[in-house]
């Protein structure tokens, strides 16, 4: 018996996981007959998979069932939890049971408890786009996981190039294993920079144009992303990083913070880097600076409340740049 509970937002990174795991449990030649995804957001989908899951499998191989978009975490009746309360520990050894949902499971719920203490547990969340350390482990894990080279400085680059957008990441470290093809030495900055669409650098180009009080480039440069179909929650979260940092340096320098306190407060991997940020928000009052977080708060909100993108966009790119004028 293998029971695992896969949970958060990057949906590209669960179904990843749950591939793999699928490859690894099924016998190819067995697994039409023994593989069931169910979209289990209601009751009696629970119940059929649950009742799946008990079903030995058929010729060699294990049964895998696939509880996908799974709600049971968040709410569960007292019947349903009584049935997973009856059949969770009486699971054939020969089966996979894989419950996943976007939804950060209550922790206060007696199915969570139960789901904790038997299964597996997983979060996969978005990494928040300021901390750089965990973006280029990121890389650095799947590049390895797809047997691409890459020297430390292009790790850095696609880190921030690609940000926590999983898919992207897959897409572009298969192109750039394509591009390498026999070749043993690792592939540098100046190869990644010319296939790789580096949409996180236009956005950190979009937060300096802000700060510098640029207007005019700004709105040039929302027009450039969305051109060019970017999201923009994916703008707006590059922004939020981008000043949350900036916010953070003008705080700790203020209260006479060293660079190698500030770097481990950031979770920077290289502390001198604290010096370019200390640079760039040199000419930006504290004040400023503060100001910005609830209005990309209000971006945020706004975009995820279906509100026009563009003008959206446009209209707090100029009250943000405003303020640094």
């Amino acid at each position: 018996m293998q029971i695992y509970l896969f949970w958060g937002e990057d949906d590209f990174a669960i179904a990843q996981a749950v591939t793999s795991l699928r490859q690894t449990a099924l016998d190819p030649n067995w697994a039409s007959f023994n593989y069931d995804k169910i979209i289990a957001d209601r009751a009696d989908a629970v119940l059929e998979g649950l009742d799946r899951a008990l079903t030995p499998p058929f010729g060699t191989g294990s049964r895998f069932v696939w509880l996908a978009d799974t709600t049971v975490t968040q709410q569960c009746s007292p019947e349903l939890f009584a049935q997973l309360e009856r059949t969770l520990p009486v699971l054939p050894a020969t089966t996979v049971l894989m419950l996943t949902s976007s939804k950060k499971p209550d922790s206060r719920l007696k199915s969570t408890k139960l789901l904790v203490k038997s299964a597996q547990v997983r979060e996969f969340s978005p990494i928040p786009p300021w901390n750089e350390k965990e973006l280029a482990q990121r890389v650095r894990q799947v590049a390895g996981e797809l047997g691409v080279k890459l020297t430390a400085t292009a790790i850095e680059l696609l880190a921030s190039s690609i940000g926590s957008d999983t898919r992207q990441l897959y897409s572009e470290l298969e192109k750039l294993l394509l591009f390498a093809g026999s070749r043993t030495q690792p592939l540098g900055p100046e190869e990644v920079a010319a296939l790789v669409h580096c949409h996180a650098q236009t956005t950190f180009q979009l937060a300096d144009a802000i700060r510098s009080g640029d207007t005019e480039q700004a709105l040039d440069l929302v027009a450039g992303l969305i051109a060019r179909n970017e999201h923009g929650l994916r703008i707006s979260a590059g922004l939020t990083g981008k000043f949350r940092i900036w916010l953070w340096v003008k705080v700790m320098v203020a209260a006479g913070d060293r660079d190698d306190k500030i770097a481990q407060a950031l979770d920077l991997g290289n502390p001198k880097r604290v010096y370019y940020f200390r640079q760039e928000v040199k000419n930006a009052s504290l004040e400023q600076l503060q100001k910005t977080l609830p209005l990309l708060l209000e971006l945020e909100a706004s975009l995820k409340r279906g509100r026009e993108e563009v003008s959206t966009l446009q209209t707090k790119v100029i009250e943000l740049s405003s303020l640094f004028r």
